[in-house]
């Protein structure tokens, strides 16, 4: 598994880029990047349980490892969703799990530096890498709007 970094500076405080990143509506305009028609069911709370899924239902089960609010997000991915069913023990899932999603939010004069982590596989990697930053600018519109 593979770490990568991706990181933007976004002229709105902490907190407005935080709840652009988190809030139902505009995680989904951001997520499009993604997978358009993205969303998540569950919560941002430390420690719940927080599914991230395509239109189809297809997805991820994952935990917030850590949630300081307008500061860090850590989300620990632990299974698959497919065809409505959650998979965290299979070999195909304990390949890769756990994985990590980190964001860090750093107020810096005129805005905010975004930081973010994801732990990748091989086969992910590329996506990961042209991808993500398409997501972040679409981020970085809607809290500079």
């Amino acid at each position: 598994m593979k770490t990568l970094m991706f990181e933007t500076t976004i002229k709105a405080t902490p907190e407005a880029v935080s709840k652009a990143m988190l809030g139902p509506e505009t995680y989904k305009a951001w997520t499009s990047a993604f997978c358009e028609g993205s969303y998540y069911t569950g919560s941002w709370d430390e420690g719940a349980s927080i599914h991230f899924l395509s239109p189809g239902g297809d997805g991820m089960v994952s935990v917030i490892a850590e949630h300081r609010p307008a500061e860090f997000v850590s989300i620990k991915h632990i299974g698959m969703i497919e065809n409505g069913v959650e998979d965290t023990t299979s070999e195909k899932v304990r390949n890769w799990t756990p994985a990590y999603e980190n964001y860090r939010f750093t107020a810096v004069p005129g805005g905010t530096h975004l930081v973010v982590t994801v732990d990748t596989v091989p086969e992910y990697e590329q996506y990961m890498q042209d991808t993500f930053p398409k997501a972040l600018g679409l981020l970085k519109e809607l809290c500079e709007k």
